[in-house]
């Protein structure tokens, strides 16, 4: 299966977001970024242009970050955008699925990037982090959602729908629905400890902890 070439939206992506949705999926990358204050070592997947790696950096002036993406265009705009902050940061254009993470983590962030993958694969990548987290890693999570019984859910279902035919057209991502990312972080060990529903439960945000023992 080939990967989705996500640098064919990588310039026009924050304009076409802020478009369709305003800055509710900025709100959500940022939720819970009050709760990562004590971490010290952060794994950041496929970040986009950095938005929310620029965020984490400025509030907390002593942690580091591996920051995985298989876009180099992004990469690029995300370079740009922490520029000052650099030294911190390291950068590294590969697929997650195959990217083996050099360090041990007390912070894994994935924001609106889970829905990339089929369930399966997701269940892959969160056992892999795991094995290269701390006790009491936090795992942040921002991502789309189809409300389980709500008014909203037939029209967030074909909002869902036509987001993953948009992105098949432009980038050629092969999912066509949103991936069970609650059981594959539970399966690798991970608990939900809160969960923020907006725009009527079509967007969430969660933060995941790893048992201290």
């Amino acid at each position: 299966m080939s990967a989705a070439n996500f640098n064919r939206v990588a310039r026009v992506y924050r304009w076409a977001e802020y478009l369709t949705f305003g800055r509710a999926l900025e709100r959500c990358r940022v939720f819970y970024l009050p709760a990562t204050r004590p971490c010290r070592a952060a794994l950041v997947l496929g970040d986009g242009d950095g938005r929310f790696l620029a965020g984490l950096l400025r509030q907390n002036t002593v942690i580091t970050a591996d920051v995985v993406d298989s876009s180099s265009a992004m990469l690029a705009l995300l370079r740009r955008r922490i520029a000052d902050q650099g030294g911190r940061v390291t950068l590294h254009h590969a697929d997650a699925l195959a990217f083996v993470p050099p360090g041990a983590y007390d912070l894994v962030a994935t924001h609106f990037f889970l829905d990339c993958f089929a369930t399966e694969q997701v269940k892959e990548l969160a056992a892999s982090i795991a094995s290269h987290t701390r006790p009491g890693a936090l795992w942040l999570v921002s991502d789309f959602n189809v409300p389980a019984q709500s008014l909203a859910r037939i029209p967030a279902r074909l909002l869902v729908r036509s987001l993953y035919l948009a992105f098949r057209l432009l980038t050629g991502l092969r999912p066509t629905r949103l991936p069970d990312h609650a059981a594959a972080l539970r399966s690798a060990g991970f608990q939900r400890i809160s969960q923020h529903l907006s725009l009527g439960g079509l967007l969430i945000s969660e933060l995941w902890r790893l048992p201290s023992s």
